[in-house]
């Protein structure tokens, strides 16, 4: 097959594990290429996401570098297969990459977790309330870049709402809930909504209240979607340039402990739900 010109972060990612894999194992690109009978340039190719790799190839090579976690490789295999094409890509072309590797992500998640500390979590907004956000970007973008991301970030709604909704924790500090963007009305909708699906049994949200005091992390927004395995897990932070995503096992060992430090601390499900309501009552 013909190398790809952009990969997506899922198709980056198995080159990354790949690519992780053979400098444990201490082999060289040119060992991995005599073993798959190819050139030795195909190797960063192949780990980098643009050149395709075969469920076959793919087991040669885990098994010269020593892997015998056959959940893991088996999740691998799964990968490499021809990328089904997604709701996402209905804005390809239109809508930054990063943002439809987003939804990709999530897609393809076992289980969610989010932390806020401005915004009410993405896949919880209103239409208002999103398109206000998206309004407020400098400079000011056309109408019909705005109706666009509000459509993408609505659509991103269905991995909640599929016959099998995925796991959701939305950690949310309590400055998210007073921003009023859109005004007070859009503010009174927002909140209504986020209670609304707060009561749905695979959706959790749970809130850090300001008289918490300072926490780790503060300041940034993180999604943190869980693989089938946890080695291929992902954490992914916004930037001014878009979406970062890191997997090293440093970086998911860092954000785990954000996790549990927030899943100990903030209020729990029942008490959050209070407490959002109390913010709107005051609007």
């Amino acid at each position: 097959m013909p190398p790809r010109t952009s990969p997506t972060y899922r198709q980056t990612r198995l080159g990354a594990e790949l690519r992780r894999m053979r400098l444990d194992a201490g082999v060289t690109a040119e060992f991995a290429a005599g073993l798959l009978g190819l050139d030795r340039g195909k190797i960063p190719n192949i780990e980098s996401g643009v050149r395709t790799l075969s469920p076959e190839r793919l087991r040669a090579l885990t098994d010269h570098y020593g892997c015998d976690d056959e959940t893991y490789i088996a999740e691998l295999i799964a990968m490499t297969g021809q990328r089904k094409r997604g709701w996402w890509d209905e804005f390809r072309g239109k809508l930054a990459a990063g943002m439809l590797d987003i939804s990709e992500l999530e897609w393809h998640a076992r289980g969610l977790q989010t932390v806020q500390t401005v915004h009410i979590p993405g896949l919880l907004q209103t239409e208002e309330y999103a398109r206000t956000i998206f309004s407020a970007i400098l400079p000011d973008p056309p109408r019909l870049d705005i109706e666009l991301r509000v459509a993408h970030r609505m659509g991103r709604r269905r991995v909640l709402d599929q016959p099998k909704p995925l796991p959701y924790i939305g950690y949310v500090h309590e400055a998210a809930l007073r921003m009023q963007f859109g005004g007070r009305a859009a503010t009174r909708e927002q909140l209504d909504y986020l209670c609304e699906r707060s009561t749905e049994e695979h959706i959790t949200i749970r809130v850090l209240p300001v008289s918490g005091g300072i926490f780790p992390g503060a300041g940034h927004a993180l999604l943190y979607a869980e693989g089938p395995v946890p080695q291929l897990d992902t954490a992914q932070v916004d930037s001014v340039h878009g979406p970062d995503f890191m997997h090293s096992t440093d970086q998911l060992g860092r954000y785990r402990r954000l996790l549990e430090w927030m899943s100990k601390n903030a209020l729990d499900a029942a008490a959050s739900r209070d407490f959002i309501h109390r913010i709107r009552g005051e609007l």
